[in-house]
């Protein structure tokens, strides 16, 4: 079988994490794996070296660019149905709104007899004005009529699916994004190490940030945050994990909020190398505005850090209130600030909820589990079709 996954670029981020680990799983199962990309540019870093090194097909298509453009968008697709009947695969798999969409176009085009789409987060969200989403949720449902399985990384993308009509909520399964969970295993001395590296005393508290810095990641939110919790807890210390857009513009606001002092920013960090940096923290702050389920989530509670968030999208399926973190209503910004110094003023609760996040996150989010679930997923199409 001939696996072929699209996605829009390669940065490092989730949905790319996942697609990358995917074609890396299937081609080590055996399969013939071919990846195409669009071109990979801007602050976020880049997983294109990986993907050249990973002994499947690499494609990057300079069509396929991220922003909506008309003309561009045509010739991607002309161009991806073009490299589809050349390549003749038996599943096309697209990650991300634009190839999401202008790839599963381009493989009903080329007669592709498996298309499959994963859906990491909504393309049409709460963030966009009404146009927008609606005119997003126009080609979603245009793209769904051209795809035999819909792939979310949450059971509350299968809701929002369902309640706007894309499809059928048969078309649609849950397979949780897949992490190396090797590189998630916390210790004491990964966590010194951290520590050390910024400076910090052993009681001081470090509040974890893990986003590209860059509007909707929820840092026109956290900082204000910030400003209430670092003002009622002086042991508070902040560190971002993370590169992007609006560097600059942040970093100027909390150093007229007085908080350049109390906050570290790492700057772009490499995925493997991720781990060793949350194994520094003592609680993760998650305040992006939109999600499917969020990965850095899931990599604070297998590290033990248990996690304050917003209640939306995915994020309860992983943040159990009480359990494993706390849930607060999305931006009510004084109970978030609550949450994290009920966490900082509480040792015992941080050291309880963070075990109970590894042992919830361990047998969900293991990277070949996510593999087994694809590939039966595909193999179960493709009888389906020869049936037909």
């Amino acid at each position: 079988m001939h696996i072929c996954h699209v996605i829009t670029r390669l940065i490092i981020g989730g949905a790319q994490e996942n697609t990358v680990l995917s074609c890396e799983g299937l081609h080590q199962r055996g399969y013939r794996v071919t990846l195409i990309s669009g071109p990979t540019r801007g602050p976020e870093g880049s997983l294109v070296e990986r993907a050249r090194a990973g002994g499947y097909e690499f494609i990057e298509i300079p069509e396929l660019i991220r922003a909506v453009n008309p003309w561009m968008d045509c010739r991607a697709r002309r161009v991806l149905r073009m490299e589809f009947r050349r390549l003749r695969p038996d599943v096309v798999h697209t990650h991300s709104s634009k190839a999401g969409i202008v790839g599963r176009l381009a493989a009903a085009d080329a007669g592709v007899p498996v298309i499959v789409h994963t859906i990491h987060g909504m393309s049409f969200n709460r963030t966009q004005p009404w146009p927008v989403r609606r005119f997003y949720g126009l080609l979603e449902r245009w793209a769904a009529r051209h795809t035999h399985a819909l792939v979310a990384v949450a059971d509350a993308m299968i809701e929002q699916t369902v309640a706007a009509g894309i499809c059928s909520r048969e078309r649609l399964r849950t397979i949780y994004s897949g992490m190396e969970l090797e590189q998630f295993t916390p210790s004491p001395q990964r966590r010194q190490a951290a520590r050390a590296a910024w400076g910090l005393k052993e009681d001081q508290i470090v509040v974890g940030t893990i986003a590209r810095l860059f509007r909707r990641k929820g840092y026109e939110q956290l900082i204000p945050i910030m400003t209430e919790a670092a003002s009622r807890d002086q042991r508070l210390h902040f560190v971002w994990v993370g590169n992007g857009a609006q560097r600059a513009e942040y970093e100027a606001e909390l150093r007229r909020r007085g908080l350049a002092d109390r906050t570290t920013l790492t700057g772009l960090v490499r995925p493997e190398h991720v781990g060793d940096l949350i194994a520094g923290f003592d609680i993760l702050a998650h305040t992006s505005q939109w999600e499917g389920l969020p990965r850095a989530v899931v990599q604070a509670l297998l590290m033990q850090v248990p996690v304050v968030a917003f209640d939306i999208d995915g994020t309860p399926e992983v943040v159990l209130d009480g359990h494993t973190g706390r849930l607060v209503p999305l931006n009510d910004l004084k109970a978030f600030a609550e949450a994290l110094l009920e966490l900082a003023a509480d040792a015992q609760m941080r050291r309880r909820m963070g075990q109970a996040g590894r042992e919830h996150c361990l047998p969900l989010f293991d990277w070949r589990r996510m593999v087994d679930k694809l590939e039966d997923l595909y193999q179960t199409l493709a009888a389906r079709k020869r049936r037909r």
